[in-house]
């Protein structure tokens, strides 16, 4: 039985994730804990769940590290820095484990994976995220991690610039660029989290999209997380080693 403790548990996220701790058999829910609440309760925890903000994460890793806890993150806002910090902290914590994933969604960790293999064959790339009007971060964590993927597998193949002859644009009309790749972010009502990977050669298109319906689509990816980091001291980027598919290049 693995005890699990919640950070932002009364957000979208975070409520999900404590009821689907709480259907399964081999964990226990042990603290549920939000904005302005005592963190200690969560010292009791095996694991802790942290679906909270950009500005808390970093301060909460490390509340837990000092405790000799594992954490999986699903805050987004994690740089190359960041990783950074967070590898850092556990040079004094080597027993723990911090799984940070842009995104536990199956279906979108597939997505992802299959867009790092069609970006070393296709001339352009561009990414569209789709997501509910109260995201607070712009693009999404999912288009970044997957921009920097696609840009990477482009210079492994050695491909260069996408052909682009726009010179005259509004701003923000091309989307924010990443690595070289267009991103555009779209927030509408009726969203939950959606994305699409647009490819492009002569003669022919390629599109990769997924679709979360429902934020239940994150349970099987976060549930997995929590039961395979307490055996994997150290950073873990991503769910994909969980499932055995190729890792990101970091």
């Amino acid at each position: 039985m693995i005890k699990v403790a919640v950070f932002g548990a009364n957000g979208r996220m975070g409520s999900e994730v404590c009821r689907a701790v709480g259907d399964d058999p081999d964990l226990e829910l042990v603290a549920r804990i939000d904005l302005g609440d005592d963190r200690e309760p969560a010292g009791a925890a095996d694991v802790v769940v942290d679906f909270t903000h950009p500005g808390a994460v970093i301060d909460n890793i490390s509340w837990c590290l000092e405790r000799g806890l594992h954490v999986v993150v699903g805050t987004s806002g994690f740089t190359g820095d960041r990783l950074g910090e967070v590898r850092d902290m556990l040079g004094s914590a080597p027993r723990s484990g911090v799984l940070v994933a842009a995104n536990f969604s199956i279906g979108a960790v597939l997505m992802m994976s299959f867009a790092r293999q069609a970006a070393a064959h296709m001339t352009s790339a561009e990414i569209v995220e789709l997501h509910h009007p109260n995201k607070v971060d712009a693009p999404s964590g999912t288009s970044l991690a997957t921009a920097r993927e696609v840009a990477a597998s482009r210079r492994a193949a050695g491909l260069g610039s996408m052909p682009d002859a726009t010179v005259d644009e509004l701003d923000g009309a091309r989307g924010a660029r990443v690595d070289g790749v267009p991103v555009h972010s779209v927030r509408l009502a009726g969203l939950v989290a959606h994305q699409e990977v647009l490819f492009g050669n002569l003669g022919e298109t390629l599109t990769i999209r997924h679709d979360s319906l429902d934020r239940v689509s994150f349970m099987p990816g976060v549930l997995l997380a929590v039961k395979s980091v307490v055996e994997r001291p150290g950073l873990t980027f991503g769910i994909e080693s969980l499932l055995g598919i190729d890792s990101p290049r970091r």
